[in-house]
């Protein structure tokens, strides 16, 4: 085997499990505020016709709150499955399919710019939400039920239902890919491009503490700049995929189109439901990502030396 395309393995093996290993971790501590974010963008506002019926959440700690006492303390796991069954092998993809993007958007230049690094996000995000939106419809139906864990289906349960009722298409178990591929575009085209512009700006540090704390504070503000810029694109995505208002009539069907069906009937605000558990889960979330991947890379590069 030519000594290029091994080491070209090599380099992707590593990059797969660092990738692999950022996300496993990443999802098993972070997924009660993903599932918050959800529940928290798929209610309406009072104003807008919520149903006094159901359960309204007041911000991320009465949501917790109130789920823990109605559902149980383990529905903050609600939906888990799919995201540790899927960020695996997208985050592998993710870092893929990155440092392969990086290598076509150099445009003649000796190193990469930051402008190299936003556009490999942005392909990486685009790839990475074609593979995982499936699994995003079947965890937002998750989500959004509200019996006790012991009462809700199973994940495959769910899935063989959405598939039998609408196939798998994009009025199916690919519904809302759109606002996936943009949510997800959007997001890593400012992570990826904010985290390594900076990471080579600010100098590194001999002290392995200080370098550890260096990556994670560069790491926790391009997730929260990335979270803040494509929460749109997030709550379109949990009206599209979610349940909707009036059982048998599709009311928000497309990315832009339910941006304004929001603005309109709920205020520009509402554009922004969920930040704060967002932000919560995607600023630590985007660092622990980052960092571990570095941290993954490293060793599997000495080790397989």
């Amino acid at each position: 085997m030519p000594s290029d395309v091994k080491e070209f393995l090599r380099q992707a093996a590593m990059q797969v499990g660092a990738g692999g290993s950022a996300g496993f971790v990443e999802v098993c501590i972070m997924h009660p505020l993903d599932l918050v974010k959800t529940r928290l963008q798929l209610q309406a506002s009072p104003a807008a016709g919520a149903a006094r019926s159901t359960t309204y959440y007041n911000g991320v700690f009465d949501c917790i709150r109130k789920m823990a006492k109605a559902e149980g303390v383990f529905s903050l796991y609600k939906g888990i499955l799919p995201p540790v069954l899927v960020e695996t092998p997208k985050r592998a993809v993710k870092f893929l399919t990155f440092e392969q993007y990086k290598r076509f958007f150099m445009f003649g230049s000796d190193k990469p710019t930051p402008l190299t690094f936003s556009l490999a996000g942005l392909g990486a995000g685009v790839t990475e939400a074609i593979l995982v939106n499936p699994f995003e419809m079947v965890k937002v139906t998750l989500q959004a039920n509200k019996n006790k864990m012991g009462q809700v289906p199973s994940t495959w349960a769910v899935t063989k239902r959405i598939v039998n009722e609408s196939g798998f298409g994009l009025n199916g178990l690919n519904r809302g890919l759109t606002a996936t591929i943009g949510r997800n575009g959007v997001f890593n085209m400012i992570y990826f491009g904010f985290y390594h512009s900076v990471k080579g700006i600010v100098p590194e540090y001999k002290d392995p503490v200080q370098e550890f704390l260096r990556k994670v504070g560069i790491g926790f503000i391009s997730g929260t700049l990335g979270s803040i810029v494509n929460i749109p694109f997030d709550v379109a995505k949990s009206r599209i995929q979610g349940p909707q208002p009036v059982p048998g009539q599709v009311k928000y069907r497309t990315t832009f189109g339910s941006m304004v069906i929001v603005a309109r009937e709920e205020g520009f605000a509402a554009l922004y439901k969920g930040l704060t558990p967002k932000v919560m889960r995607l600023g630590p979330g985007g660092a622990i990502m980052l960092v571990v991947y570095d941290y993954v890379y490293a060793f599997l590069d000495d080790y397989f030396k």
